[in-house]
């Protein structure tokens, strides 16, 4: 939650106790639309500051329009926490009855004067950086030639989703599965891990020792990873070897596309997604050290907010995605 969050409440401003108004929260029909309006954005951004940021809206009016239709229904709609706010299962029945209908009068209203031609604003779209420069823009770049425009985020995961939440991307490619209510995901694309080094390092390791000895076979043999914790190799060891890893990286590189350049030329073993390495393991410099029958296999997740985007081309971004990931 932002510094303006953590000073604001959602509770009700009705002097009776909330849950025994006899307005229902299930009838909104008779609610200001605006009221719904500002709702709905909280509801799906998960924070009063970055629905106001959407709607072009204070925070403190956001607040206050939140008080007022809590006001009228006599319920709590959202549970301050610590970064942002969490809908109640009112809230949660009330989105789910005024979404769609609000989805619609959007798009009417943005649709503009009859004659006009308007054209759609830019994608704004985000992921891991090695997934979106290898995979992603490749596949969306013949949507160029039908006037889609795409601004590109590379970044973690986490901070990603609460862009997303926040408005600040129209869809982000998750690797992991995004938790709450607040997102709409569908899996995207698997990615399988491969042990690999270069020829000669695994000329020095032996061929067919680490399947005999496991890691005991890679003991003294420099690891190269994009992270300190060594999350990717971790998930190998624990996976495959079932066992933790205690290794210590030769070499880090926030990015995979560096870590694999640095083990072709020699720095050492290293775990990474098959699709980053193909034409390497095709041509021969690089080598697997194993081949597991159960090989770790990790899910990315086309994640975006719920209900219908006001911008046509976030739909074809999206179909274009999910048309080119199984071949991935």
């Amino acid at each position: 939650m932002t510094h303006g969050d953590a000073n604001t409440s959602a509770t009700s401003t009705t002097s009776g106790t909330p849950g025994t108004s006899t307005t229902s929260a299930t009838s909104p029909g008779s609610l200001d639309l605006s009221l719904l309006r500002t709702f709905l954005a909280v509801h799906r951004a998960g924070s009063f500051t970055a629905a106001g940021r959407l709607l072009g809206l204070s925070q403190p009016t956001v607040t206050t329009q939140i008080r007022s239709l809590e006001g009228q229904l006599g319920r709590e709609l959202f549970e301050r926490r610590s970064r942002g706010v969490v809908p109640t299962a009112v809230a949660d029945q009330l989105a789910a009855q005024v979404a769609a209908p609000l989805d619609a009068l959007a798009v009417v209203a943005d649709r503009g004067a009859p004659g006009t031609d308007q054209s759609p604003e830019p994608v704004h779209i985000a992921g891991p950086a090695e997934l979106l420069c290898t995979r992603v823009l490749p596949a969306l770049a013949p949507l160029t030639a039908d006037g889609v425009r795409l601004r590109v985020t590379p970044g973690l995961t986490d901070d990603l989703l609460h862009g997303l939440r926040g408005g600040r991307f129209d869809l982000v490619i998750a690797t992991a599965r995004p938790r709450g209510r607040t997102l709409t995901w569908e899996p995207l694309a698997d990615e399988e891990f491969v042990l690999v080094a270069s020829p000669a390092w695994a000329e020095r390791v032996g061929a067919g020792r680490v399947a005999t000895e496991g890691p005991a076979a890679l003991h003294g043999v420099p690891l190269v990873s994009y992270a300190e914790d060594l999350p990717i190799a971790r998930r190998y060891w624990r996976h495959v070897f079932g066992t933790r890893l205690g290794a210590q990286a030769a070499i880090t590189v926030p990015d995979l596309r560096g870590v694999l350049a640095a083990v072709v030329a020699g720095a050492g073993i290293t775990v990474l997604p098959r699709y980053l390495c193909l034409n390497e393991l095709a041509s021969g410099t690089l080598v697997p050290l194993l081949t597991p029958e159960d090989p770790p296999i990790n899910t990315s997740y086309l994640t975006h907010r719920p209900g219908s985007p006001d911008n046509p081309h976030v739909a074809l971004v999206r179909e274009r995605l999910l048309r080119a990931a199984p071949g991935w």
